[in-house]
């Protein structure tokens, strides 16, 4: 029995600007939300003045929950996009940097860095470009073993992908037990995925370069959406397929180094939005790409919210990255099982 053809709406400027405006009003209400409420709940009629100096309650929320919050929403909208770009480049609805091995590949250089310089204070400055390096190693990997005859195999280069992730658990292991065993708390508190609390200097920092990731692949949409039809119909319309790699390439590990840098290893934000982004908008990577970034950001905000209010019954904070990975791991096989019965759009 063959089903009709889903109808896909234009993408106009009035659509783009109400969608992203929605997105956007959403992910600040989430941002807002997890500054007021936490364990130890918000009282509101004591806020003023908000001077973090003299009232507690305005430094609570001002110095720790706020910056939190605020780099969830960083970190959130950088693997979104990133898994909208990986899906676009294998056509693929279940490429993700968690499962794709670019993820453990960021994770795998932060490591080194960390066991070879100094501890998760080292900052940003040596473990985002040591991230960034390992991410970018990890993905041509990926890729170039992925290639068979000339194209790329989807298959393949998810099986190459969770190799790898074998692989860099194992050199991590190692490292784990070659040092100290403060380094090895460290290392072992970073990669189960924490949005910890951090400085307003750090977030200008992250926000810098996820804006930039995410301008640049918002750039490429076009030639995403012409990457549709397969590099052979990509290249008749005038694209320059190895360029455009490239280009999704730089940029996407540059989002997942400094999301892995700064919160260890979060999994399936990449490919529990998109996909869920491409069911609700269609496929048009102009809309889609935005979108899925403001989306993630406010799915991450509220997954760290919800750990941090676990604290309450739990008396201990689970790891945000625990968290995705509860709800990431029976998406990823109903979506595996999904691929059986409808073709990818």
């Amino acid at each position: 029995m063959s089903s009709k053809p889903k109808k896909t709406k234009l993408l106009t400027p009035a659509r783009f600007v109400k969608v992203i405006g929605l997105l956007f009003v959403v992910m600040i209400l989430c941002v807002i939300a997890s500054a007021l409420l936490g364990p130890g709940g918000t009282d509101l009629a004591s806020l003023w003045p908000l001077d973090p100096d003299s009232n507690p309650q305005a430094a609570t929320i001002l110095l720790a929950r706020l910056p939190r919050a605020l780099l969830a929403a960083l970190v959130g909208a950088a693997l979104a996009a990133v898994g909208v770009a990986f899906q676009a480049l294998l056509r693929n609805p279940l490429a993700d940097p968690f499962i794709m091995g670019v993820s453990g590949g960021a994770a795998l250089g932060g490591t080194l860095a960390m066991a070879l310089v100094g501890g998760a204070g080292i900052g940003i400055a040596l473990q985002g470009p040591a991230a960034f390096l390992g991410a970018l190693a990890a993905m041509v990997l990926v890729y170039r073993i992925g290639r068979v005859a000339g194209r790329v195999d989807t298959i393949t280069v998810l099986l190459v992908g969770v190799v790898f992730n074998a692989f860099a658990s194992a050199v991590i292991m190692f490292l784990k037990t070659a040092v100290t065993a403060t380094k090895t708390r460290e290392i072992l508190v970073w990669l189960m995925g924490n949005i910890g609390y951090c400085e307003y200097s750090t977030i200008l920092v992250v926000a810098a370069g996820t804006i930039a990731g995410i301008c640049v692949l918002a750039l490429m949409a076009s030639r995403m959406n012409a990457l549709a039809l397969g590099e052979q119909g990509a290249t008749h319309l005038g694209v320059d397929v190895e360029k455009t790699k490239a280009i999704i390439f730089f940029a996407a590990s540059l989002l997942v180094g400094l999301a892995v840098s700064v919160s260890g290893l979060v999994g399936f934000v990449g490919l529990i939005v998109p996909h869920l982004m491409r069911l609700i908008l269609g496929p048009d990577h102009r809309l889609l790409l935005p979108a899925s970034a403001l989306a993630g950001g406010a799915f991450l905000v509220l997954a760290d919210l919800g750990a941090r209010l676990l604290f309450v019954p739990l008396s201990t904070e689970p790891p945000v990255g625990v968290i995705t990975a509860f709800l990431g791991g029976p998406f990823f096989l109903l979506l595996l099982r999904s691929r059986h019965r409808t073709a990818f759009i």
